[in-house]
């Protein structure tokens, strides 16, 4: 009875110590959207404690960004010169009945190993400028985004705004996902997925 007792205490108290250890290492995740004038703008910020290098090889990732890119069909390399990236993307924006087909080309520039900008050059996505910032924090590795658009097509009134934050944080949380997933991988371990 004393072994028994004895051996679900030391199981009680793993499992507390696996909890709190996952709780440390769920990111800390912001996001944050609005207009200016016509435009749609974006900031989100990430705080994860994983390895810089596969945060860049994520992000950098654009033939594969739709395997795990909600609403994304597809990503593609068009040219590469040096740190300018030509991509092709193609998806959709939505809710339940209501879509909207996105396709654009994006002129990527990369600064290994902390900044990758995008503008777009052709698509119904009219002034798209995207940054991802990479650095450093006491919490771990920082991950900040920020861009504007202006659609080519209707967003909504009342819901349309609401749509659009909800696609772009099942994005960004799909993008720290498959950073964390990766990073587990790397080192052998499990992690927390964002929700």
């Amino acid at each position: 009875m004393v072994v028994s007792l004895r051996a679900a205490f030391v199981a009680n108290l793993a499992l507390a110590a696996w909890s709190v250890s996952c709780l440390a290492q769920a990111p800390e995740v912001s996001i944050r959207t609005g207009r200016d004038g016509e435009f749609v703008t974006i900031s989100a910020t990430a705080v994860m404690r994983v390895d810089r290098d596969i945060v860049w090889a994520v992000l950098s990732d654009y033939d594969h960004l739709a395997k795990f890119i909600p609403d994304m069909k597809s990503s593609r390399v068009l040219s590469r010169h040096g740190n300018v990236v030509r991509v092709e993307q193609k998806g959709e924006v939505g809710f339940l009945f209501y879509k909207e087909p996105v396709v654009m080309v994006l002129e990527v520039h990369e600064e290994p190993p902390s900044r990758i900008t995008a503008r777009g050059l052709e698509g119904n996505v009219r002034g798209l400028e995207t940054r991802y910032e990479l650095s450093s924090s006491a919490s771990g590795v920082r991950l900040d985004y920020s861009g504007r658009f202006d659609p080519d097509f209707v967003i909504p009134p009342l819901i349309g705004m609401p749509i659009v934050h909800r696609l772009i944080e099942r994005r960004f949380h799909a993008m720290v996902n498959e950073i964390q997933r990766r990073d587990a991988l790397a080192h052998g371990a499990g992690k927390p997925t964002v929700k």
